[in-house]
């Protein structure tokens, strides 16, 4: 799903971004550029960094990627 039209930033480009280290906001913009136009995204984008962050922490810790 779309989650930032302005650059078209979908979920999974925040899901991947997170695999590959992102771990705030400022390496999300860095990576994808969600939230670095208009900024009507960026309470969507916080919850999907935050909950791509614990899913990897999660499976982090169970020893299964």
């Amino acid at each position: 799903m779309y989650i930032c039209i302005c650059n078209a930033v979908t979920d999974r480009d925040i899901r991947e971004a997170v695999e590959n280290g992102a771990s705030n906001m400022r390496a999300l913009k860095q990576c994808t550029g969600a939230a670095s136009q208009c900024g009507k995204c960026l309470p969507q984008a916080k919850a999907i960094l935050k909950e791509a962050i614990a899913e990897a922490n999660y499976f982090d810790a169970m020893g299964t990627a």
